[in-house]
């Protein structure tokens, strides 16, 4: 006996809700962002400030990262294909992995250039600097809020905050560092904040990636090791073994499962009540969402590492 069961155990319009109001934050996001942008372009011309060009230049990578986003968000609504059975929704992992990679590069930037400031250190001035920077401050810390919301299991949404959160700690730095300089002239300290702010950014980005690869890799999500979901469906009653056992992710929030469990030789209208116990375990120990179950009744001939029950 072969039997294939597929099961999409989730809500389609729950899901979609949860996509568009992904799509609104992004998108109000990006307007925000934008007048922050003209503001410290054009106050860093009046002014002559290089630090405000600077951190213009990393506003207009939080726009390129909240942008990415958005496009991502509106692919993955697009419905499934023959050509792509499973929809769009990886492109939002690839989004973030691409906004992570960007993460890095700032880092590594501003850690650069503050080496050479200490080398070299460049007169600011301060007043009109603090200005634009509050200005700047305030508008990152809302765009921080709109998306905060979403940035715990949407990873495309944890990319594009952490960029926008980056800039709202570069601007702290500047207006901390901007302070002091201003009663101190110790300019030396612009650097040092430049550098600790690098610092958390990377410790972000590094985090994005390694879950952005894991999905890419198809590895098991967090608490759901195939073989561990394998042991557990192997102790369901009438089920002699399971092998094939397959646990990845879509996306952080879309976890699928495929396998090959093996029954006690019985009735076929018998199966149906084992198939729930399954799906409803998988849903509630691992949070599976997808499965695609192959009942059968001896060895398939394809079998890998079994556990047996």
């Amino acid at each position: 006996m072969v039997m294939d069961a597929h099961d999409h155990h989730h809500d389609h319009s729950s899901e979609a809700l949860e996509v568009e109001e992904s799509g609104g934050k992004l998108l109000a996001s990006i307007l925000i962002t934008s007048a922050t942008l003209i503001a410290e372009v054009v106050g860093g011309i009046l002014t002559g400030s290089l630090a405000l060009l600077s951190d213009a230049a990393h506003v207009f990578l939080d726009i390129f990262a909240l942008g990415l986003g958005y496009i991502a968000v509106l692919m993955s609504k697009r419905a499934a294909t023959g050509k792509h059975s499973f929809g769009f929704y990886r492109m939002k992992v690839l989004a973030a992995f691409i906004n992570g990679a960007t993460l890095l590069i700032v880092s590594f930037e501003i850690i650069r250039e503050a080496i050479g400031r200490f080398a070299h250190p460049q007169p600011i001035i301060a007043g009109p600097m603090l200005i634009v920077a509050i200005i700047g401050l305030v508008a990152n810390l809302i765009v921080a809020f709109v998306l905060k919301g979403h940035s715990h299991d949407d990873l495309n949404a944890r990319a594009a905050f952490l960029h926008v959160l980056g800039d709202a700690l570069s601007s702290v730095g500047v207006i901390a560092a901007g302070v002091i300089i201003l009663f101190t002239g110790w300019y030396w300290l612009d650097p040092l904040a430049g550098i600790l702010i690098a610092l958390v950014i990377l410790r972000g980005a590094f985090s994005v990636l390694k879950e952005a690869t894991h999905i890419l890799n198809e590895g098991s999500p967090e608490n759901a090791d195939s073989a561990e979901v394998a042991r557990e469906i192997a102790e369901i009653e009438g089920v002699k073994g399971v092998h094939d056992a397959h646990v990845w992710a879509l996306e952080p929030g879309y976890r699928v499962l495929s396998a090959h469990v093996v029954l006690d030789d019985q009735p076929l209208s018998a199966t149906a009540e084992i198939m729930d116990h399954i799906k409803d375990m998988l849903h509630d120990h691992f949070e599976i969402k997808h499965t695609t179950i192959q009942f059968e009744c001896g060895d398939c001939g394809q079998c890998g590492s079994a556990i047996r029950a």
